[in-house]
């Protein structure tokens, strides 16, 4: 049987995981500064990690939701205490497009309203609502777009009250840094207004962290920055560290019924076993304030570059822009250099996303392998 194709492959077969490291299927190792999409969020192979996984395999992987499991309510905990985010609810399912989905069906049984406003260069997943929401149209199909959706320009406040105030939106959605788009980040003045216009409007603000959240931006969560309290947060990648996971916060306001939202293999007991000690990692070994602290480093080194003219993100969730596009470049420090980077919408932009626990002497790698693979872009 044939593979589906999906995504234009790198020939490229990694086969093992050690810290900030893979290694091919010929032994050669490779620096990851890009931890498969931000999902790598305490590096490869990390032994809390695998011996907590390896515990609870060989105790129970998985039952069913209709059973109690303690691992939940003890990843709720956690995910409390590290995130600082208290009074929420958390439902745990399986993906970032999952957890989106569900988000959106959840404002829209709270409100009884359909329309959802999303924003250009937003990416919230490839589920029928989820890209019904994401600017992108060519991986919406016809079915897709049946839903009641309207796309504002980030940033402007008084486009979005001339949508809330027809009273018919149960929900807006945004990514604080919007990752796929370009690491843009909009001002703290339009979060706080649209939090203020949501609650004015009886509207449900979803902050979509899939990407931004579990330390990647130095806050636990982006939106933290700006001081407004989201109605849902959905979250995903760096959450189980490559175990598919993903789940939302949802404040205690919302209230749904039984039955409302279900999963077979969401919150299983591999997942949550998983996740748990993501957030012990993260608390334990301060990647929060690592995050801080190499974005100020990352500056430092960025100047010293000239071919890099603007620098975008915060803490671990770097864009580095050039005065050319970079699709070469990628390729000339993946094949010559031995390091994964990533790329965005914006053409001329290499999206940096590494483990949450990378050093100093890992960006100096990549630093020297930048300045050596520009020569031959001059």
């Amino acid at each position: 049987m044939k593979l589906f194709d999906v995504y234009p492959l790198y020939n490229i077969t990694p086969v093992k995981g050690e810290g900030l490291f893979v290694y091919d299927e010929d032994g050669t190792k490779y620096l990851d500064l890009y931890g498969g999409h931000a999902v790598i969020s305490i590096g490869h192979s990390n032994p809390t990690y695998v011996n907590a996984v390896k515990d609870q395999v060989e105790k129970l992987g998985f039952y069913s939701n209709s059973i109690k499991n303690p691992l939940q309510e003890k990843l709720a905990e956690k995910l409390e205490k590290v995130s600082g985010c208290s009074n929420y609810s958390l439902f745990l399912c399986n993906s970032g497009a999952e957890a989106n989905e569900n988000a959106l069906k959840l404002a829209s049984f709270h409100t009884g309203r359909s329309k959802i406003i999303y924003f250009d260069k937003g990416f919230h997943g490839r589920t029928s609502g989820a890209v019904a929401v994401t600017d992108n149209p060519s991986i919406q199909a016809p079915f897709n777009s049946q839903h009641a959706v309207a796309k504002l320009a980030f940033d402007d406040v008084d486009a979005l009250e001339m949508e809330l105030k027809k009273e018919d939106v149960a929900a807006v959605i945004f990514e604080i840094i919007r990752g796929v788009g370009g690491l843009e980040e909009a001002s703290t003045d339009f979060y706080k207004a649209a939090s203020e216009l949501c609650e004015k409007y009886g509207t449900v603000l979803i902050a979509d962290e899939v990407q931004s959240g579990y330390g990647r931006t130095g806050d636990f969560f982006a939106f933290q920055k700006h001081g407004i309290r989201p109605d849902i947060i959905s979250i995903a990648k760096g959450m189980a560290n490559g175990f598919p996971v993903g789940g939302i916060l949802i404040d205690q306001k919302i209230q749904p019924k039984h039955g409302l939202l279900g999963t077979t293999f969401g919150g299983n007991h591999l997942a949550c076993a998983a996740g748990i000690s993501v957030l012990e990692v993260i608390e334990e070994e301060n990647l929060l304030q690592n995050a801080y602290a190499l974005y100020e480093y990352v500056e430092e080194k960025s100047a010293e570059i000239p071919q890099i003219k603007k620098l975008y993100g915060r803490g671990l969730m770097i864009g580095l822009e050039f005065d050319f596009e970079i699709a070469a470049l990628r390729k000339e420090l993946l094949f010559t250099h031995h390091i994964f980077t990533g790329a965005s919408s914006n053409k001329k932009q290499l999206r940096i996303l590494p483990p949450l626990n990378i050093g100093k002497e890992h960006f100096d790698t990549f630093f020297e392998a930048l300045k050596s693979a520009l020569k031959n872009f001059n």
